[in-house]
Order: C-alpha cells, then sequence, then structure tokens
C-alpha cells in the first residue's frame, strides 16, 4: 500500500466558500500518515485562506506594549535567485537601535514589527510566503533608513514575483511551473466549474474552454434536451470526443460538464483528462480539520468516485458566484505545491500526450504498448 500525506488546518465556518484543496503529492509540512492504493499517488489536503494557516506562537520581547499594524505594502521586494530580500522604509518610527527591531521567521510565514515611542508596530505579517524558506539562514540588519531582510529561499529556480503568496503573485509566477500544461476543471457542478475555470484562465493567460458550450454549439440544442432526448451516455460519449480532441492543446483552461452526464464522472471516460493538471472543485460538509481529513480520507480509500482521479481537489463549503477568485486561487495554490512537489510532472504530462493519451497515467508504458492487450512490449537489450 503507497503512503498519503494529509495536511488540513481549520477551515473557518463563517466562510463557506474559502477552498481546501487536495493533491495527489506529498507535501512535508503537518502531515498525518494514511493509506491508499497502491495505483493512486501521494496526497495532502491544504487549505489556504486570507487569514493565513495555522496559528504561530510569535517571539516579542515586549509583551506589554500595545500593538499597532502598519499599511500593507510599504516594501521594496527583489528575487536575486537563491534568495529574497525585502526592504523596509523605518526612517519615519525613529527606530533607536536594533533592538527594537522583531524579525520572526519560519519556513511559510514571516513577522516584523518595530518598537516606537513605545508602541510595538507590526511592518510586515505574511502568514503565507509565496514558497518555503530555510527560515535558519534567514538575516537581517538596518542600513542606514532601511530594514533589511534577507530569506534563502527552499526552491532557487522558482522566481517570486512577491513575498506573499496572493491572486496576483500566483497567477504572475504559476506559468514557469505549468510550463504550457493545461488544466482541466471537474465536479458535479458545470456552473461551478465554467466559472473558476474563466477565474483561472483570465488570470494566467490561458484559453478559456467550455466543453458544455462547444458541444452545444455542435448539437444546436442544450444539454439539457440533449440529455432528455439521448440519455446522460450519449452526452458522456460526445463530451469525451471533445476532450480527445482538446488533448493536445496547451495552455488552456478547460470546464467540464458535471454531474452524470459528464465524462469526468465515468472511470473509463479519463485518457484524455490526464493530459492536464485535473482540478476538482468538489463541495463539502467539512466544517474543521477532524471532518476535512475524514473526508478525505474517504474518498481516497474507497475511490468509488471518478472524481479522485483528479491531480488536485479544491473543497467549498457553498457556492456564491463572489467567491470565484477565492476558490480559483486555491486552485493555483495547491497547482503550485503540486508542481514543486515534482518537478518533472509537466514533462511527464507532455510525454503522455506524445505517446497517445493511452490510459496509462500515472505508470506509464514504454512506446508500443497496446492499451487493449494489457501487455508491456519487449524491453530492448
Amino acid at each position: 500500500m503507497a503512503s498519503s500525506l494529509l495536511y488540513c488546518p481549520t477551515l473557518p465556518p463563517q466562510n463557506p466558500s474559502k477552498p481546501l484543496s487536495l493533491s495527489t503529492r506529498s507535501f512535508s509540512r503537518f502531515s498525518v500518515s494514511l493509506t491508499t492504493r497502491s495505483s493512486k499517488l501521494p496526497s495532502f489536503l491544504h487549505w489556504r485562506s486570507t487569514g493565513g494557516i495555522f496559528p504561530r506562537t510569535r517571539s516579542v520581547s515586549s509583551g506589554h506594549l500595545s500593538s499597532a499594524p502598519a499599511d500593507s505594502k510599504n516594501y521594496e521586494f527583489s528575487d536575486s535567485g537563491g534568495e529574497v530580500e525585502l526592504r523596509i522604509d523605518i526612517k519615519s518610527l525613529n527606530v533607536e537601535s536594533s533592538s527594537d527591531v522583531f524579525v520572526d521567521a519560519d519556513d511559510i510565514a514571516l513577522l516584523i514589527r518595530a518598537k516606537s515611542a513605545g508602541i510595538l508596530k507590526t511592518l510586515i505579517d505574511v502568514k503565507q510566503l509565496f514558497e518555503r524558506v530555510k527560515s535558519s539562514e534567514t538575516i537581517w540588519y538596518i542600513d542606514e533608513e532601511q530594514l533589511v531582510v534577507n530569506l534563502k529561499k527552499f526552491n532557487p529556480d522558482l522566481k517570486w514575483p512577491d513575498i506573499m503568496e496572493s491572486w496576483e503573485s500566483l497567477t504572475s509566477g504559476i506559468s514557469q511551473l505549468l510550463k504550457g500544461t493545461s488544466i482541466y476543471v471537474i465536479g458535479d457542478s458545470t456552473e461551478i466549474n465554467e466559472a473558476v475555470a474563466k477565474e483561472i484562465a483570465t488570470g494566467i493567460g490561458y484559453m478559456p474552454l467550455s466543453t458544455s458550450e462547444l458541444l452545444e454549439q455542435y448539437a444546436q440544442q442544450s444539454i439539457d434536451s440533449w440529455v432528455a432526448s439521448e440519455g446522460t451516455d450519449s452526452v458522456a460519449e460526445a463530451e469525451g470526443v471533445v476532450l480527445e480532441n482538446l488533448s493536445s492543446q496547451a495552455r488552456a483552461v478547460v470546464a467540464t460538464l458535471g454531474g452524470k452526464h459528464g465524462a469526468a464522472s465515468r472511470f473509463d471516460r479519463w485518457r484524455h483528462i490526464h493530459a492536464g493538471f485535473s482540478v476538482w472543485v468538489s463541495k463539502s460538509e467539512a466544517l474543521d480539520e477532524a471532518s476535512a481529513k475524514e473526508e478525505a480520507r474517504k474518498h481516497v480509500q474507497e475511490g468509488n468516485v471518478a472524481y479522485t482521479n483528479a491531480d488536485v481537489v479544491v473543497k467549498i463549503g457553498g457556492w456564491d458566484k463572489d467567491y470565484t477568485r477565492d476558490v480559483a486561487q486555491g486552485c493555483l495554490s495547491a497547482l503550485k505545491q503540486l508542481t514543486l512537489s515534482d518537478k518533472k510532472l509537466t514533462g511527464k504530462k507532455s510525454l503522455y500526450i506524445r505517446l497517445g493519451c493511452r490510459g496509462d497515467w500515472p505508470d506509464i508504458k514504454p512506446p508500443g504498448w497496446d492499451p487493449s492487450s494489457g501487455v508491456d512490449p519487449p524491453m530492448d537489450s
């Protein structure tokens, strides 16, 4: 049995549209072991919110001082390759010495405060860095009227658009990781799939495509009337043909049909969806960490829903189109972690396409393999 990793901070019940996301790649922080089928890749459950992840204990020397937050975006940022640098203007704070500055960094977060006129002011509070850093190698110093903080990057090849993970930094930085690989948004709701796919495509500069629109243009009738007249199997088969034609399309975000008439709801219709990164947007009843973990375990272990073939699962407690960007951001955050966990993944997707999308994902067979026979070709000596 393959082991999987699960990561899930608490989901705030007051905002049910904030996304949880489950990716079928392992992630090293905050993980719990579980088991799944050997044919599945390692998994982890991740949730990102604007409120940050897991509260952390901060080291602040003057505990009796009041705290006042500073304005956002009050820094200069640069990425020199192996490290990133922040420069913060502290002239107006009249900081008397370095002992009045408190820099607290961990692998995924950064808090910078300074004491000014007896008040501890927050200069930077980043609860989710764009990517992990080697916090033990953090260096900071005062350069004339600026506080300079250098952070050593965990992945030196990844270019950071900004210090924090946000919609802007994700849409700007994700292309270097996707490398043109398309994205497929799947799930029970066609409406949600289309809204999220369009938001992602607009953000990252990909082409938005909808199998529902393509099918309706072809059939000259609505999907509902097609299902009523010819049944769900007919629609699923037709969408499968559309997905086959789209499988070689690069830089596209494809919204698929939801419900039983969608190809993604059927195990035997996945061979061409595997050509890109698949994101399952799934409504969840989970309100806290424990229930979210249990739900994820059930999905992965049972594997009786075809959507569990997805590379990434984004859990939402409800749907409100006003939160489309939040869900789209959760998708990009999980895809970022997925591609960082295996830097050869995009190349593997490309190979899968070149070999004809034969349905052998993720264990790609040698050239010449016949899916109908299930027998591997002889290896060259």
